[in-house]
């Protein structure tokens, strides 16, 4: 017998379309100003903002493609979506804070001077919008990873806007040319824990690996602690969505009734303890169940 609690989409329009819109401005802002100072280095921050522009859409095309219902032939909808984007925004993440690396190796190599009130105004800019733009996910990023990606993307941004603000402001005293490199660097190793993380739980989703906050164990006791319960097998928990968790069991039982309050109530435990939105449960009856002892799994 299949149950499921309808579970509520968040709508994360608002915050994606100002989020984008905040930053859309901005790469106009640093290409503007990357003219006008003949800065090479604001023209290819603005390129590397746009680039968070289009992760930010594709969280956005997942987050609302996650809403669309079920059809026969897309039993689940487009649910698994978002896991994919997290995925791809994980990978993204990767290649952004890599290209920040190299550079940053590379100017230790040969330091050059910055134009430090230019740099200065504009990396607070990207640092307000960038960090209004990640406050925005900051709640939703705790039980969505794709919500998630957007958030460690505007982190990562601000925290590289609010280090230039930094640098610019020693520089504009001293001679320190190497502190600009080193605090890139600092802020990438902060952030690649945070990638690393995403990366590794939508790859773990992906494969379909039972998501990281649900206790297995404590489930199957769950099960077996119920006084009608004599065994379980074909026990599978696995992500929908970044935001959905679902789970199929066998239970055997010790009489051949079919009650569904026992299903019912079975459901609503799962939910509420352990956070499962789609359960499917099959009821077996011991007395045709040779095979299994009581209160043990028979399979899993």
């Amino acid at each position: 017998m299949s149950h499921e609690h309808h579970h509520e989409v968040k709508n994360y329009n608002l915050a994606f379309g100002i989020g984008v819109s905040l930053n859309i401005v901005f790469v106009v802002i640093e290409i503007v100003y990357g003219v006008a100072a003949d800065s090479l280095a604001l023209i290819s921050d603005a390129g590397h903002n746009f680039s968070d522009v289009l992760s930010l859409l594709l969280a956005w095309g997942a987050s609302v493609l996650a809403s669309k219902s079920a059809t026969f032939k897309r039993t689940y909808g487009f649910r698994k979506v978002t896991i994919f984007a997290s995925l791809i925004s994980a990978v993204l993440l990767l290649f952004a804070l890599g290209s920040i690396a190299i550079e940053a190796l590379q100017r230790f190599q040969e330091p050059a001077s910055v134009e430090s009130l230019t740099v200065i105004v504009v990396a607070l800019i990207g640092f307000v919008i960038n960090a209004i733009t990640a406050l925005l996910f900051l709640k939703g990023q705790e039980d969505d990873l794709n919500i998630r990606g957007a958030f460690l993307h505007m982190t990562a941004d601000a925290a590289v806007s609010l280090g230039v603000v930094f640098v610019g402001i020693v520089l504009m005293f001293t001679n320190w040319n190497w502190l600009d490199p080193l605090v890139s660097l600092l802020i990438v190793g902060v952030i690649l824990i945070g990638t690393w993380g995403l990366l590794r739980d939508s790859v773990a989703y992906a494969l379909d690996f039972v998501p990281k906050n649900i206790d297995t164990h404590g489930i199957e006791q769950f099960f077996l602690e119920n006084e009608r319960v004599e065994s379980i097998h074909d026990l599978h928990i696995w992500a929908l969505s970044t935001t959905e968790t679902a789970l199929t069991v066998h239970l055997v039982v010790n009489d051949e009734r079919l009650d569904n309050s026992f299903l019912e109530q079975l459901h609503q435990q799962l939910h509420d303890r352990f956070k499962i939105e789609h359960a499917t449960i099959q009821i077996e009856s011991s007395i045709d169940e040779s095979l299994c002892k009581p209160k043990r799994r028979c399979e899993f």
